[in-house]
């Protein structure tokens, strides 16, 4: 393999997408296909709406919802925003006594963690829940949390830097004896492994189409039934999607996004026995370095991420050494952060195990002999760089 063009691990940044779903995107993009708006009542305009419905139905197939259930976004992070800061805003004005607080996790994406932080200057209040040191969290913490003013829980299905993946059917069970709404971000789940919105029981669920070989730039945000009334939108002008997120749909990537969704209900088994494959071979070989702790829980994860430390290593250096990897040391999100991953120091890991350690991210276009190739490069950067340390 040529040098220049290092092999890619950093499926869980974004993965590429399938050439069927690329195809599918093209017919919407030309004169000779379908371009018109959905939104328009003319044949063009029809004849998008139906792509668009077509689509709808297909990604709620994946996690068994509805199809008018889901509202289309830009992504995972709109998803969240309007989960957290719709669900948070529409409570705050209800009735004689609104509810001013929400729990989440430590450990969450950013865009979960800003909106909190966000609501926080608005005058709402945010518990912050710890986890174990393999990044579980309790249930019966979520349930001490819980508050008679609680207006949602946010609770994402698989951590997007170490995979680990929390109980959401013990946490919503929790939340539905004190009818306090549950929204789950499973960005890194969708098309991973098993996801049912009914069996999961939760109210709220953000999902994106370039964690799952779809397109970047659209999303979508599942709602149960009940919550429709409690959503405040984020943007307005047209009422489109329900009245919760205004503007023309973009037709392209919603179709692309529908497709992935489809091909990943048909695929994730296969994709997830090949990740898990795979993902122990690249375990045993960077194990076999020596000084190498394994970041997260060894079992209840998703089967494609892999986030290792390295004892007396300085990560940065680590990082510029391996030119034949594509991947990252923590959130493709934080990745312009020079600070150790808050995820890992949530873990316990200090300052030095969080700054030295790799996110190694698998996908359905792994191979071997990719492995074999980061096995080889981690090992020659971790002996020079633990050779030349003092």
């Amino acid at each position: 393999m040529n040098a220049q063009e290092p092999i890619y691990l950093d499926y869980a940044a974004t993965s590429p997408a399938d050439p069927r779903v690329a195809a599918a995107m093209g017919e919407c993009l030309t004169r000779e296909g379908v371009f018109g708006n959905p939104s328009s009542m003319h044949q063009h305009g029809r004849l998008a709406r139906a792509r668009v419905e077509h689509a709808r139905a297909q990604a709620a197939a994946l996690i068994n919802a509805p199809p008018q259930q889901l509202v289309w976004t830009s992504g995972a992070t709109e998803s969240n925003n309007l989960a957290i800061l719709g669900s948070a805003r529409a409570a705050a004005k209800r009735g004689r006594h609104p509810g001013r607080h929400l729990v989440t996790a430590r450990t969450e994406h950013k865009s979960v963690l800003d909106p909190c932080r966000r609501l926080e200057h608005e005058g709402f209040q945010v518990s912050y829940l710890d986890t174990d040191h393999q990044g579980l969290i309790a249930p019966q913490l979520v349930r001490e949390a819980l508050r008679d003013d609680t207006v949602l829980v946010s609770i994402m299905h698989a951590n997007n830097e170490i995979g680990v993946l929390q109980d959401i059917e013990a946490i919503a069970a929790i939340c539905h004896e004190r009818a306090v709404p549950l929204h789950v971000d499973a960005a890194q789940s969708a098309g991973k492994v098993a996801l049912d919105v009914e069996r999961l029981q939760c109210d709220l669920l953000s999902f994106t189409a370039h964690k799952l070989y779809g397109p970047k730039g659209i999303g979508a945000l599942y709602f149960a039934p009940a919550r429709r009334a409690s959503l405040q939108p984020l943007v307005f002008g047209g009422g489109h999607e329900r009245g919760l997120r205004s503007g023309t749909l973009a037709v392209h990537q919603i179709v692309g996004f529908g497709l992935a969704c489809e091909l990943a209900a048909a695929a994730w088994r296969a994709d997830a026995e090949h990740c898990e494959r795979l993902r122990a071979r690249l375990w045993q070989g960077l194990n076999a370095i020596g000084g190498v702790l394994l970041n997260g829980h060894p079992t209840q994860r998703v089967p494609g991420i892999l986030n290792v430390s390295f004892t007396g290593i300085e990560g940065e250096s680590l990082l510029m050494g391996l030119t034949e990897l594509s991947l990252s040391t923590g959130s493709a999100c934080s990745s312009d952060s020079d600070e150790p991953s808050y995820v890992l120091r949530a873990l316990g890991r200090d300052t030095e195990l969080a700054q030295s350690a790799l996110r190694f991210s698998l996908g359905r276009y792994s191979s071997e002999q990719d492995i074999d190739l980061a096995i080889a490069a981690v090992t020659r950067e971790v002996r020079r760089l633990r050779a030349a340390a003092p």
